[in-house]
């Protein structure tokens, strides 16, 4: 065989609906988002909120007008993607999702300031809220997850799962588009970080590397398959800090306002507002 037919034999195979023959896998061929445009969109969006501090190459010297064109067209096409992706016989409007996720832009800044200022307000090392904004892992993760949330909601599951990921990838911090956070939230250092889809945050939450908030189990179908869109992951309350690497599992377990979680904890049961939860070795 020569290089010519046996490149084309392997791509034949590649190709072959016989190599996806397991069920999960749709059948057809499907228009599906593409991961390169929606990093691009969330650079280009961060472009908007700050532009001072983010840009692309391809951005030097357009006007914010251009680059918010640009978001919108972005934003038409991958919709069309996603949506037809989930459900290819599915009519939405797709100009008006993009109009409203940009219209949610500002609101987003606000609340990215109010973290900024958390973490400002919180570690002794800040020496400028601008140098958190250019290089806290912490706050670079928070502001790709709050920009996620605005497709999570909408029900655009695939185009914020590639947000967080790549936010995933870029700071080793794991944020589900799903959880609900509230103000003024502090990451600090962040490596090794969980939130779970279902978790909810309070304000003024604090907390450090290494924290888990997850599912303590999984409920079973009758086929046995894990049992989707239930809670699954812990509530915490308001002006929590939780210290590096404690894991908080569960979705009835609930971390009333103003606790501390001490570092290396394992909880998977309720606390009640105020209290201090220490690692006991024994």
């Amino acid at each position: 065989m020569s290089h010519e037919e046996k490149i084309k034999e392997v791509l034949a195979r590649l190709s072959s609906e016989n190599e996806l023959s397991c069920a999960y896998f749709k059948k057809h061929s499907v228009m599906v988002p593409s991961r390169n445009e929606v990093v691009k969109i969330i650079k280009k969006i961060q472009h908007l909120i700050f532009p001072e501090y983010f840009s692309l190459d391809e951005d030097k010297g357009k006007s914010l007008n251009k680059i918010a064109d640009e978001v919108f067209l972005l934003l038409k096409q991958q919709l069309t993607a996603s949506y037809f992706f989930f459900d290819e016989d599915s009519v939405v409007d797709t100009e008006s999702v993009a109009y409203e996720i940009l219209d949610m832009l500002p609101e987003i800044k606000a609340k990215l300031l109010k973290d900024v200022l958390a973490l400002y307000e919180g570690d002794p090392a800040a020496r400028s809220p601008e140098e958190i904004i250019l290089s806290y892992p912490g706050f670079y993760a928070i502001s790709i997850y709050r920009i996620a949330h605005e497709f999570y909601v909408r029900k655009i599951p695939y185009i914020a799962r590639l947000m967080t990921e790549f936010a995933h990838e870029k700071t080793g911090i794991d944020i589900h588009a799903g959880a609900t956070i509230g103000e003024y939230f502090f990451i600090d250092h962040g490596t090794g970080i969980v939130i779970g889809e279902t978790t909810t945050i309070g304000d003024r939450v604090k907390i450090y590397q290494g924290v888990t908030l997850g599912a303590k189990s999984f409920e079973l179908d009758e086929d046995g398959n894990p049992v989707k869109g239930i809670k699954r992951h812990p509530d915490i309350g308001n002006g929590v800090v939780i210290y590096a690497n404690a894991t908080i599992l569960g979705g009835s377990t609930k971390i009333g306002d103003g606790c501390v979680i001490g570092g290396n904890v394992w909880l998977t049961r309720s606390v009640p507002a105020g209290e201090v939860v220490y690692y006991n070795a024994k």
